[in-house]
């Protein structure tokens, strides 16, 4: 980055931008580069999370991406931040999402079947705001939230029906599962290759499609797509009886998740 540049890049900006961070794809590589050194995750597991996504994305008529992927599909898509591959980010995507809260009571009456929040938590460690703060920069808010999430609710990672991970992008995905207890620490990219993670799997995970294929609505759609699953009411892409659902939001040091339960 020539002279100019880093004159522009001042405050906090002037100790990362004018070394490649010139945005979230740059920190959230860097993050992921550490975690897969720590633990040997390779790019077979990040190109894992995402063909699953297309694959499930098939039959959801609101995904952008419809179109299923396979590994070589996904091993020959350009670069955009090492170890990042454009289908591992998210998409800029024009949408919106309503979520209605009320009392039970109301609920019940108004839309019967509603599903119940039983916990949410949110928070994150050192370095939530700017990852060149942090102690360890391949932390994500789950390695902070996820004992308090099962202290808070009372459950167990063994109790949850259905996941819907934040995944911006796909390294995320495979941390959090790691995080939250559902597989040892270095085994998510086995457990999604393993089936575990699809609709008829032990823990079904964004069944459509999450926010790497349907669209990125911060995360406001997964927690839709969690209420339409613990109704019944996803059409092609229904979970068997999903009762409990585990649904988080946002992938850097800090975030939240929430679990709900069905009526």
């Amino acid at each position: 980055m020539g002279q100019a540049a880093l004159r522009l890049a001042g405050g906090e900006a002037q100790f990362t931008r004018p070394f490649g961070m010139a945005g979230p794809v740059n920190l959230f590589a860097l993050a992921a580069t550490r975690w897969m050194h720590d633990t040997g995750a390779t790019e077979d597991d990040l190109g894992a999370v995402v063909c699953q996504s297309r694959t499930l994305a098939v039959s959801n008529p609101r995904a952008l991406f419809r179109e299923a992927m396979t590994r070589d599909d996904y091993l020959a898509s350009p670069w955009i931040s090492t170890p990042l591959r454009r289908p591992d980010c998210c998409q800029e995507t024009d949408a919106g999402a309503a979520l209605i809260v009320s009392r039970t009571d109301i609920a019940d009456i108004v839309r019967p079947n509603s599903p119940r929040i039983v916990a949410v938590v949110r928070g994150g460690g050192a370095g939530a705001s700017s990852m060149d703060k942090a102690a360890d920069v391949s932390a994500l808010f789950s390695h902070f939230l996820a004992r308090k999430v099962w202290d808070t609710s009372g459950l167990t990672p063994a109790d949850i029906d259905l996941a819907m991970i934040y995944d911006a992008y796909s390294p995320v995905v495979l941390q959090q599962l790691e995080d939250f207890g559902f597989c040892a620490r270095g085994e998510s990219g086995d457990f999604i290759r393993s089936g575990s993670t699809l609709p008829t799997g032990t823990l079904p995970v964004n069944p459509h499609g999450g926010l790497l294929s349907e669209g990125y609505v911060h995360g406001l759609n997964n927690v839709l797509e969690a209420v339409r699953q613990l109704r019944g009411t996803a059409s092609s892409r229904q979970v068997p009886s999903p009762h409990v659902a585990l649904c988080t939001g946002f992938g850097g040091s800090y975030g939240s998740a929430v679990i709900l339960e069905g009526a």
